[in-house]
């Protein structure tokens, strides 16, 4: 489909949504006229203002409120002198692709790489053109894997792609806004029917009568009805476009190909879908983990720890089995994209171009000068202000006082049942004492429970309630244990951090563990693997 039909299609999909609206606001004006011909004019006056109400959703949504435009203020901003040879690249790369290069590249801190233009008259006239391309695929990709994601995303400037999306994404944000406007009014008249029943509940109570049950399943039904009318066009509009977008995307598939060569274009797919996995693994497990204890990484290894992490041996084979082993992905028909496995088949299908032996080639993070500060500068214009204002320490130190605080959060449900069960202190000591005087399954009652452990009695509520309370007890001995110096956390690149106990000392905790949950609790051997302060007074 060439450019002129695209553009009409996209033209015709956005005109049927305004076409929709102005049949709803027809039929309301039509409904209107009628009633105030056939019903009193107080009835008609009601009338009046219900199909006002359903009305303003699609006035103000779909006329009133533009879509979003890109700002350009997502990322680093860099610039061709003081980034000359990434700049280099990327304008041979839009040369290639046959395209005109981007008037900006923006650094970000996602495993993305995207292209986007602020064009005017609904994309019918070219506009500025903005790269936006993630620290993570500089750090784990090669420049010819590099040169691949170029190509795709250059092909879509050359495919006229991103001068159509403006067309496209007016009408999904029109068709989103329109469908969320009624689904925010509904939600509206059920808070307020709620606090309407709730109020009169409460005055029949204060009169020493038995209130009715809060009951809002009609409060906000046009609404809902109105909202399903457009979730219908949406599901429409969103399968037709979809379908559009993602044969764009197999031909900026074949742009990358042409470009980089068909191995390079197949690996680097590849190793995009490995590095996203890896660079989630390693926000959660490095990164972030200090944050409960208000503590960030040194400046510019909040992105830069990434690199630490794919360079150790262990970390390289796990990427080599996420990139040859790539996961069936559940298909949408909603998803601009085809499954990255059809994808990389596709390219891999095509016939050996010869330039496989020239794929492999230097990381993509070289052509990034002074690579240490460019992301701790990109750390201060995508971090929150929060996270920026947190202490910087290292990283065995934020990993062991991040997981400390994780621990000492994980504890408090076990925290919280003591205070309601025992009242007064909620330490390890507390708990222990009430395990010896036999109030231990008081305090485990008092913990979280499912529906259906609510339900459950006797030997199976205790059986419900053990796991639970083991896992408590066990968080609220290693926080006795770490803060008396006998245990930390210690960290790797290549196997994640662990609690530093002796086998020897970790199997006598779990026995001791199990002893104190046990139906008639023994808490002997979990106090001699504890500091004294935590014997018996007795000892």
């Amino acid at each position: 489909m060439g450019v002129f039909l695209r553009a009409l299609r996209a033209l015709f999909l956005l005109a049927g949504f305004y076409l929709l609206c102005l049949v709803v606001l027809g039929v309301f004006a039509g409904i209107a006229v009628a009633v105030h011909h056939w019903a009193p004019t107080l009835a008609a006056l009601k009338v009046d203002v219900i199909l006002l109400l359903l009305a303003l959703p699609v006035v103000r949504a779909s006329f009133f409120i533009r879509p979003p435009e890109d700002d350009g203020e997502d990322g680093l901003r860099l610039s061709k002198a003081a980034q000359p040879e990434l700049w280099a690249v990327v304008r041979q790369a839009a040369e290639e692709a046959g395209t005109r290069a981007p008037d900006e590249i923006r650094l970000t801190g996602s495993v993305n790489a995207a292209v986007a233009e602020n064009t005017r008259m609904l994309g019918l006239m070219p506009g500025r053109r903005r790269l936006h391309l993630g620290a993570p695929l500089l750090t784990g990709l090669t420049q010819a894997q590099l040169m691949a994601v170029l190509g795709h995303e250059f092909g879509h400037y050359s495919n006229a792609d991103t001068r159509l999306s403006a067309i496209t994404l007016r009408g999904r944000h029109a068709v989103t806004r329109t469908v969320s406007a009624y689904h925010e009014r509904a939600d509206q008249r059920v808070e307020k029917e709620r606090a309407r029943q709730e109020k009169k509940a409460g005055r029949a109570r204060a009169k020493g009568k038995k209130p009715k049950a809060v009951d809002t399943t009609g409060a906000g039904f046009g609404h809902r009805q109105m909202a399903k009318l457009f979730v219908a066009y949406a599901k429409f509009y969103l399968r037709a476009t979809q379908s559009v977008a993602r044969r764009q995307e197999l031909a900026a598939d074949r742009v990358a190909v042409r470009i980089a060569g068909r191995d390079a274009a197949a690996s680097a797919l590849r190793q995009t879908t490995a590095l996203d996995a890896a660079h989630g693994f390693y926000l959660r497990t490095y990164a972030t983990v200090g944050i409960p204890a208000g503590l960030m990484p040194p400046h510019g290894q909040f992105y830069g720890g990434l690199a630490r992490l794919l360079a150790e041996p262990e970390r390289q084979e796990e990427l080599a089995g996420l990139r040859t082993g790539l996961p069936e992905e559940e298909t949408s028909p909603y998803d601009a994209h085809p499954p990255t496995a059809e994808r990389i088949r596709l390219i891999e299908e095509l016939p050996d171009d010869g330039r496989g032996h020239l794929e492999p080639s230097g990381p993509a993070m070289a052509l990034l000068r002074e690579a240490g500060r460019v992301l701790g500068e990109l750390e201060d214009v995508t971090l929150t202000a929060e996270a920026l204002a947190m202490r910087r320490v290292d990283w065995p130190e934020l990993l062991h006082l991040g997981l400390r605080a994780g621990c000492d959060a994980d504890a408090e449900p076990l925290r919280e049942a003591m205070r309601q069960a025992l009242g007064g202190d909620a330490g390890l000591r507390t708990l222990l004492d009430a395990a010896d005087a036999g109030a231990l399954w008081r305090v485990a009652d008092a913990l979280p429970k499912s529906e259906e452990a609510g339900r459950a009695s006797g030997r199976a509520a205790r059986e419900f309630a053990r796991p639970g309370l083991r896992y408590g007890l066990s968080r609220l001995v290693i926080l006795e244990l770490v803060d008396a110096g006998l245990a930390r956390w210690e960290m790797s690149w290549s196997d994640g951090t662990r609690l530093d106990l002796s086998d020897d000392y970790g199997d006598r905790l779990s026995q001791a563990l199990e002893a104190a949950v046990a139906d008639t609790p023994d808490t002997r051997p979990l106090r001699e693997l504890l500091p004294r302060a935590l014997h018996p007074t007795t000892f």
